[in-house]
């Protein structure tokens, strides 16, 4: 079983996407257009450009995502999209990137389970955890 998280965004799901790609280091798969969907399935002729699905590879990871439809879009709550890493440098990098123009929920610092573990907004509002786990 795997598990992947499914991002709304309110029109700026494809330039989330491509900072994903860029910070995260992974591969975009697919961003397909409300344009390319069938005419029933179509918002306005205002939305056609906007993401009606988008995937990013990371790793055996898959991170998706797409543009509510006008009118339909919340603000995220309730849960972060968590990233795990063994690398304290590179726990700081992912952190400062996500948090540029966001909002910092919980500075990067040491915990008493973490080497660093931080809590951010990113500039699109989607809520992330940053955990860089003490070695066992």
């Amino acid at each position: 079983m795997q598990i992947s998280p499914y991002l709304s965004f309110n029109g700026q799901c494809e330039a989330a996407f491509k900072f994903y790609e860029q910070c995260l280091g992974g591969k975009i798969e697919c961003l397909m257009t409300y344009e390319s969907m069938p005419a029933e399935f179509q918002p306005s002729a205002v939305w056609q450009q906007k993401i009606a699905h988008a995937s990013l590879t990371l790793q055996d990871q898959t991170l998706m995502g797409a543009d509510a439809p006008p009118g339909r879009h919340q603000k995220p709550q309730g849960f972060h999209v968590t990233i795990g890493l063994s690398d304290a440098a590179e726990a700081e990098r992912l952190f400062a990137a996500l948090a540029e123009n966001g909002t910092v929920e919980m500075p990067l610092q040491e915990t008493f389970w973490a080497i660093r573990f931080g809590m951010v907004v990113d500039r699109f509002g989607t809520p992330w955890m940053i955990n860089c786990g003490k070695p066992a």
